[in-house]
């Protein structure tokens, strides 16, 4: 009986190895929680592709926006845990949504195996080319002479995004309007046309429009300046010493997924960040390219979902 036993499991340990080593051999569909032209969907789609072209694998994008970015890490949540479905996820929809949404039928540190940790973008303060506002200092001015008058748009309630506008209020001692939309390219669209003063949104998707000279840049609320915006002062330079709110990119997969497929992808998506070309792609779109071990990855997600439940509770914000 022992050696039948032993003999079932040698051959099941096999098969499992066999099936690693053949992983992928099949398309593999990336969610993206946010429409086209956003900074998620910008890294999204260069990960994909880099990744296709690098393994000859299939990485295939799929958009699957609304509801804050929520929607669409439904959509992974409720994905076979086959390593064949992951989710390019960031700080707003996957631990910033559920402290907003209520009953969503998820738990970022429940229902998801981080995989892989892509890259970290600071937080932009901008203004149309055209605007009256040449700093932030002339933002902050206007406002306490005219409180509750100027606007900032950005891609949607209680996102960090949304909240690092909210705690640049509070800093400055301020108060703005905000106008959100539904994802970050409406909210720029908006901003170049004059219709909103001001726009705060990722640098991945400001980058274009401010490398075009349509949108001034006023400031980063990272901690330090951005490499790609060297010329750009942080909020803390600013006046507002302490200040620092940042987002991240990432790709996740359901709870459940085999450990070796995560630690393939984990394993080819480090080695894409590793080379000049992608570091250089991924600078090109405002964000800062970082590496992680898949277990760092997850212990970050974690960290940041219970620091950020405490700043939405002080912010005050809530989605019905």
């Amino acid at each position: 009986m022992l050696r039948k036993f032993a003999s079932v499991l040698a051959i099941g340990l096999l098969a499992t190895a066999a099936q690693a080593q053949s992983y992928p051999d099949k398309p593999i569909r990336m969610v993206i929680p946010f429409p086209p032209g956003g900074g998620t969907d910008i890294l999204g789609r260069l990960v994909a592709q880099k990744l296709t072209e690098a393994n000859k694998w299939t990485v295939v994008p799929d958009n699957r926006a609304g509801a804050g970015g929520t929607l669409g890490i439904t959509e992974a949540a409720r994905a076979k845990p086959d390593g064949y479905d992951m989710v390019m996820g960031q700080k707003d929809n996957l631990v910033v949504g559920p402290w907003l949404y209520k009953n969503l039928p998820w738990n970022p540190t429940k229902d998801f195996v981080a995989v892989a940790h892509v890259a970290w973008a600071p937080v932009i303060i901008a203004t149309s080319a055209n605007s009256k506002y040449k700093t932030l200092a002339d933002v902050v001015a206007a406002a306490k002479a005219a409180p509750d008058t100027i606007t900032y748009g950005s891609p949607g309630n209680g996102t960090t995004i949304h909240l690092a506008g909210d705690q640049f209020e509070k800093a400055a001692g301020i108060k703005l309007r905000h106008v959100p939309y539904k994802g970050s390219n409406p909210a720029l669209l908006d901003a170049l046309a004059g219709n909103v003063d001001l726009l705060v949104s990722s640098v991945p998707s400001a980058m274009a429009q401010v490398k075009s000279g349509k949108l001034r840049p006023l400031a980063v609320t990272s901690a330090k300046r951005s490499s790609t915006l060297p010329d750009v002062p942080t909020v803390a330079e600013s006046g507002y010493k302490g200040f620092d709110v940042s987002t991240w990119y990432g790709l996740l997969m359901p709870a459940g997924t085999p450990q070796a497929q995560v630690r393939t992808m984990n394993a080819a998506v480090n080695k894409l960040l590793a080379t000049p070309e992608m570091q250089k792609a991924i600078h090109d779109q405002g964000a800062e390219p970082q590496a992680m071990t898949a277990e760092a990855f997850g212990k970050q997600v974690n960290s940041d979902y219970h620091q950020w439940g405490k700043i939405v509770r002080d912010a005050g914000v809530k989605i019905e």
